[in-house]
């Protein structure tokens, strides 16, 4: 009896299991589309064909604009819906309403920023062109919301709730988070804020970069020879929540053009890889658009607008890398006694104060007020802080047009054309190269940079009571740096310093260090008959200067120690022999950056304490800085342990670190140090925001699993982490772009996840092994070509009523 009991307990288990596994299935796989489907859609005037190839990149051809901005938003919302419904509530300060009363001061932070009157600002003073794409774009997304609301992604299921009308504005919003995203003096100089009152002077100015001694430039001549606080933690603390759903994707860029002179076909060849946070699902979306005689563009886009970002047409290519400009600025304000005015030059002018509802995840809202004066929003007010007010005010804040900028771009044929087009790029501050199949190449620097008193540094909070501090204005246009088809026949950036100390405006304090520039200028400069192939090597490329400058400087302090033992000094001995390349199976590279974690926290966590250290280390820009200085002075004024009372000089500081590093290699890999390999301690995980719910992920494989990775945040093919999370990889190369202009189907591309953001897709993630291994797909852009490699063939077709 308890047998057969058991037994059809065990039945009704198994059923139940069943049962459960078709229902998750079910979520899992219900918004999946059939790209070999023909689908009937209302809303288009003409056939629409879509050729996708073997990741599922679609070629959209259609017979006029409309049909086509229709189509992008189709086919974008069957892909990326979720994506495109989490970025636009980032910008509409709505995501507690999904994650509930934990992001209400994040929401706070973006309804500051106040995106959307921006946006509907810009969209008055937008073509009748761009706002009928933009129209037609919103049409196509919410056809496909109607058409789909009991077939939506499964994030939707698990988290209850369905997407909203798109509207045309959150398209323009979305440009306007990217400019947020890019901006750099928001964590830096705020947390600069409060380590200064507890160093001294001289260390205080260890941290920051000497930018007159970094020589390496994006435009190396001067314009005229140019050719044609207490609030510090709490906002780190609300940038890292950005960050923790894959919402916050900084790092840095690269981009490159070769003449002709340089390269075995005698064109150029064009290159760009932006590096933001790699996520799943990845931040681009690849895509080819072509109407006949009005547009022909691939690239990527945004999801959640219609236009290619970075990509080439016909004529023109570009891409982009962050200026690094220092375009934000911190004031000290005074208020009344009754908390409603502020000071400014001896009179008294009322506080805007507006009052925002954040609706909750379970229902109900909470009330929050953000507080403005002149020059931007009390940022202070985001903790409530009673005893301080600090105003931020950003070139972000005011008029800019990177939709239109983008919408040219598509459609720009010459070097004039791109000209006029990036001239409305202020806010999203970028160098934008350039090449075209007239064997031109270029690169323009397009950036909202403020022109302030003599003096000031843009580092430190001031005055707000008083004009002495207030910008004058932004740099014009017309005074921007470019360089067009120059002597060295190649132009070259990567978030290094934009032009020589004679520049008359000081253009940022926070570039990205010589690293990277330097060795892709080397490499460029050690080639002539370039290829394509050549090409992707340097793109690829993982040979350090970083450890090049660093190491010689470990070795001279340890070489001669007398206190080593036989493991220390026979790993010392293959640092000074390793060829400075950081291979996911080098046993030195490894060896090199644990050294590098532990010995910036051994000098800097005795003064700065704890808490701010590891502050500190959310900003990876900060401590590279100071490993700069330190190379370059050999000495620092924080090498004493002051826990202690002895005094430590730099080799005993570098010896502590460097067994240090030893001793968590053989905790971490192998008491065998032939078994060290970089690539096991320093791994990629491409993740979703929901994969942090282990049963979920589990359920739905929302993240990928580890693969190891090579590289660094130092070598030209980034794989970057942060200090304060050593090693996982959180940036690299959002996209790799290799494009040729005499002949665009020789072109190749990848994006380190894939085009579909459903996890239950073959195209996911499909692209994210190739990506790893530092290998490309082609990148067709004819017609002919596009049709034989194509996998999936559709045609959306219009209702006839």
């Amino acid at each position: 009896m308890l047998k057969k009991v058991l037994s059809i307990v065990a039945a009704v288990l198994v059923l139940i299991i069943f049962i459960a596994a078709l229902y998750v299935n079910r979520i899992a796989t219900k918004a999946l589309p059939d790209y070999s489907k023909n689908l009937k859609l209302e809303g288009l005037k003409e056939e629409v064909h879509i050729y996708r190839d073997d990741y599922a990149v679609p070629h959209i051809y259609a017979s006029n604009e409309e049909d086509l901005y229709f189509a992008t938003g189709y086919v974008l919302a069957q892909d990326r819906m979720w994506q495109m419904d989490l970025l636009r509530r980032v910008t509409l300060g709505r995501l507690s309403e999904m994650f509930g009363a934990d992001l209400v001061e994040v929401d706070q932070l973006m309804r500051a920023l106040k995106m959307t009157e921006k946006s509907k600002k810009i969209l008055k003073n937008a073509t009748p062109e761009l706002l009928s794409a933009l129209d037609q774009f919103a049409a196509g997304v919410n056809l496909y919301i109607e058409e789909n609301s009991d077939k939506l992604p499964p994030e939707f299921t698990i988290l209850g709730y369905k997407p909203e009308k798109w509207e045309p504005y959150q398209s323009v919003n979305l440009i306007g988070y990217m400019a947020w995203d890019l901006t750099m003096p928001y964590t830096v100089e705020t947390l600069l804020s409060k380590i200064k009152p507890v160093v001294s002077d001289k260390q205080y100015v260890e941290l920051l970069p000497d930018v007159d001694k970094q020589s390496s430039t994006a435009f190396p001549a001067s314009p005229a020879k140019i050719s044609e606080s207490d609030v510090t933690k709490d906002l780190l603390a609300k940038m890292g929540k950005l960050e923790k759903w894959g919402l916050q994707s900084f790092e840095g860029s690269n981009n490159w053009a070769v003449g002709g002179a340089k390269t075995k076909s005698g064109a150029p060849i064009f290159c760009n890889d932006m590096h933001l946070g790699l996520n799943a699902p990845g931040l681009w979306y690849q895509i080819h658009q072509h109407v006949e005689g009005k547009v022909n563009v691939t690239g990527v886009l945004l999801p959640g607008q219609p236009f290619i970002i970075a990509g080439h047409n016909e004529d023109i290519a570009w891409g982009m890398t962050n200026v690094m400009v220092d375009d934000m600025d911190f004031y000290e304000e005074r208020i009344n006694e009754s908390g409603d005015k502020y000071e400014y030059l001896g009179e008294w002018h009322d506080l805007e104060n507006v009052v925002e509802n954040i609706g909750l995840k379970g229902g109900g809202d909470t009330t929050i007020t953000n507080y403005y004066t002149q020059r931007g929003p009390i940022i202070s007010s985001l903790k409530g802080i009673d005893d301080r007010w600090i105003s931020m005010t950003w070139t972000g804040f005011g008029f800019s047009d990177e939709l239109r900028s983008v919408y040219l771009l598509n459609r720009a044929s010459n070097w004039d054309e791109f000209r006029d087009a990036v001239s409305t790029f202020r806010s999203v501050s970028q160098n934008v190269n350039y090449a075209d199949r007239f064997g031109n190449i270029g690169l323009h620097n397009c950036a909202g940079i403020p022109i302030r008193p003599e003096g000031m540094n843009g580092i430190d909070i001031y005055p707000g009571w008083t004009d002495e501090f207030n910008w004058k204005g932004i740099v014009p246009f017309e005074e921007q740096l470019y360089s067009f088809n120059p002597a060295e026949n190649y132009v070259s950036s990567a978030n290094n310093k934009t032009a020589v100390n004679d520049y008359p405006y000081p253009v940022s304090t926070w570039f990205a260090l010589h690293y990277r520039i330097d060795r892709i200028r080397e490499l460029l400069d050690s080639n002539d008959n370039i290829t394509v192939e050549k090409m992707k090597t340097i793109q690829t490329d993982i040979e350090s200067i970083f450890v090049r400058e660093v190491k010689p400087l470990i070795i001279s302090n340890l070489i001669e120690r007398n206190d080593l033992s036989d493991l220390e000094k026979n790993m010392l001995n293959k640092l000074l022999a390793w060829d400075n390349q950081v291979r996911k199976e080098s046993a030195e590279a490894a060896v090199f950056e644990l050294f590098y974690v532990n010995f910036l926290k051994n000098m800097m966590e005795d003064e700065l304490g704890a808490e701010l250290y590891v502050e500190y280390t959310k900003s990876s820009y900060l401590a590279r800085y100071f490993m700069n200085n330190l190379v370059i002075n050999e000495d620092s004024y924080y090498v004493d342990d002051i826990t202690t009372e002895a005094v430590e000089n730099l080799s005993d500081i570098m010896l502590k670190s460097y067994r240090q590093a030893l001793a968590e290699l053989k905790e971490k890999s192998s008491s065998n140090p032939d078994d060290w390999q970089w690539g096991d301690i320093h791994k990629l995980i491409l993740k979703h925001p929901l994969g942090s719910v282990k049963i979920l992920d589990r359920l739905f494989h929302f993240n990928t699993e580890p693969i190891p990775a090579q590289g660094s945040f130092h070598t030209v093919a980034p794989c970057a982490y942060k200090l304060s999370d050593p090693f996982d990889v959180n940036h690299g190369a959002s996209q790799r772009h290799i494009y040729t202009p005499d002949n665009w189907d020789n072109s190749f591309t990848v994006i380190p996840s894939g085009n579909s953001g459903i996890p239950a897709s073959d195209h996911y993630c499909d692209q994210t092994k190739l990506y790893m291994d530092f290998k490309y797909h082609h990148d067709y852009f004819s017609l002919e070509k596009i049709k034989s490699a194509a996998k999936y063939e559709q045609k959306l077709i219009p209702v006839i009523n």
